[in-house]
């Protein structure tokens, strides 16, 4: 009797503790039908009970993991318990639940799960590998059957990528969570729709900025006030967001949020989107560069009109000098540039006065520029001279400004394209889908193919139904002047300088060691050539002080 319970014990104790692991992952394709969880236990659980060798001791599950990577809890507790000697088997419906990744699955395969002295069992695929037997057709096939498992996500991907590109074309919305300031609309959940409170936000951070404040100040200001976050706003409002950058559990604005919200032109109407690319087995993704971005214009409202994206385009282009948040913002705060070295100038403040200095200077010394010396006020004084004196050099200001606004209709028809061009797409996307519809009629297409081609037709004539509207609101629409216009019309003269006028009306200020002074305005042929980052040619002037150049451009 002693002898028989001894050899039981001896049999149990030759038994391999097993891991039963189990995955599943719609993002692979798989069906719930037969690859559930609860089918998956169920027939490891039979199989077992089969084996007289096997003994259970864990049951480890991924569900809705995907297969293409090894970043899976139960995956890795598996893992530690094989790494403690706890487990001697590793048991799994077929290979494809171990994973879809190739070069990963063959190296536990083939070599951690030897090395660990771990048995490995694949029911389905009829693999049974144990560290001491060496069978290479056994090893042949099963990295064939690695091999087809790693194609059948991918094809999948690029399938989906497909899809996802053929709605990015269109105009469509395909993120998870729609842009600070907008919602996803509740009939098309493709389509963005304003946020009221979010964009009003949005528009404070765009005219703090065009003020002067620096991102880090706007930053600070919101947060003083208890304004949520972009991220805290969105659970606040019951979705389940996150973003994997913020640190813990923190709400609060930095200086990247509000960045991130005066670079981002969704708020300008157009769709932009495939901004980086994530590929296959790869947990971080990659930045592409701007031409391979896909972007579509007027999608949805606006937050932030053309003018001022543009505007703050430009002030973030000239790096500007962050203020404190109680300091008083510079009028000249990002144009001001040393006319000799062309680096920009720095702010000084001494005995209660403000002065600007050569940067070069400031930084390097003597031997690679001079000081270029002049207070504020003082150049504050010569611009405002200046721009009264070319206001009254200008015999019609209502002219002036009529050319300009011409100029700027001009340009926004031009960026949404000829009106002509739309209506002739909108008249062969009709006959499109009446050819579509007789082709139904007469069996060469089946219903659903009847349906997908009508629906595709009918957005498409939407959408260009909506720019041309579009184009007509422009057409029809009043000039609107800006702030610094209507002041021109009205007084016909300038009796102060404020950050917006600065804005509005100049490009750069170039400051001269010779103390002459030469302001180049918005509506100069030099412009370009500025925001591009080169000189204007024969930008030395002549040897009087103060003395100013004016460019009025055609």
């Amino acid at each position: 009797m002693g002898n028989r319970k001894e050899q039981t014990r001896t049999k149990e104790d030759a038994k391999l503790n097993t891991a039963l692991y189990i995955r599943l992952s719609r993002e692979d394709g798989d069906k719930a039908e037969s690859l559930s969880v609860a089918n998956q236990r169920m027939q490891l659980m039979e199989f077992m009970e089969r084996q007289s060798d096997l003994r259970l001791h864990d049951v480890y599950v991924d569900d809705g993991h995907t297969g293409t990577n090894f970043e899976r809890p139960a995956f890795k507790r598996m893992i530690e318990d094989i790494e403690a000697g706890n487990v001697q088997c590793v048991l799994v419906k077929d290979l494809s639940r171990l994973g879809r990744n190739l070069p990963e699955v063959s190296r536990y395969t083939g070599e951690y799960f030897p090395h660990k002295r771990v048995r490995f069992i694949a029911v389905n695929d009829l693999i049974d590998r144990n560290y001491l037997e060496i069978d290479p057709d056994g090893d042949m096939m099963m990295d064939f059957k690695n091999m087809c498992n790693g194609f059948y996500p991918r094809d999948l991907s690029k399938k989906v990528r497909s899809t996802f590109r053929s709605k990015q074309n269109s105009g469509q919305f395909i993120g998870a969570f729609a842009s600070f300031g907008y919602v996803k609309s509740a009939e098309d959940h493709n389509r963005l729709e304003i946020d009221p409170c979010a964009a009003d936000i949005v528009k404070r951070i765009f005219a703090m900025y065009i003020k002067g404040h620096g991102q880090n100040t706007i930053a600070k200001i919101l947060n003083e006030e208890g304004v949520p976050c972009p991220s805290e706003y969105k659970r606040q409002c019951g979705l389940n967001y996150h973003n994997g950058s913020r640190l813990g559990t923190t709400a609060y604005w930095t200086y990247s949020t509000v960045r991130n919200i005066l670079r981002n032109e969704i708020y300008t109407g157009s769709m932009v989107q495939n901004k980086s690319f994530r590929q296959m087995c790869k947990k971080n993704a990659v930045s592409l560069p701007r031409e391979k971005w896909i972007v579509v214009e007027n999608t949805h409202a606006p937050v932030i009109d053309r003018e001022t994206w543009d505007k703050v385009q430009d002030l973030l282009q000239r790096n500007t000098r962050q203020t404190g948040l109680t300091d008083n913002v510079h009028l000249f705060a990002g144009y001001l540039r040393c006319g000799d070295c062309g680096r920009a100038m720095v702010k000084i403040r001494r005995r209660g006065e403000t002065y600007f200095n050569c940067g070069s200077y400031n930084r390097y010394g003597r031997k690679i520029c001079t000081i270029h010396n002049i207070t504020g006020r003082k150049l504050e004084e010569i611009v405002l001279q200046d721009l009264n004196l070319m206001i009254r050099s200008v015999q019609d200001i209502e002219r002036l400004v009529t050319e300009e606004n011409q100029k700027r209709r001009k340009t926004r028809l031009s960026s949404l394209g000829d009106s002509s061009g739309y209506q002739t797409q909108i008249r062969r996307l009709r006959q499109k889908k009446e050819r579509t519809y007789e082709d139904y009629a007469d069996g060469l297409i089946t219903k659903d193919e009847y349906r997908q081609y009508r629906d595709k037709y009918e957005q498409q004539i939407e959408a260009a139904s909506a720019m041309l509207a579009k184009i007509g609101e422009v057409k029809e629409q009043p000039p609107e002047n800006g702030p610094w216009i209507e002041r021109l019309l009205q007084y016909r003269e300038l009796s102060h300088l404020d950050r917006n006028i600065v804005v509005e009306m100049v490009s750069m200020i170039y400051i001269y060691e010779d103390n002459t002074v030469k302001i180049v305005y918005n509506f100069s042929d030099e412009v370009e050539a500025l925001r591009n980052g080169k000189m204007p040619e024969n930008s030395k002037m002549p040897e009087t002080v103060h003395q100013q150049s004016i460019f009025l451009g055609e």
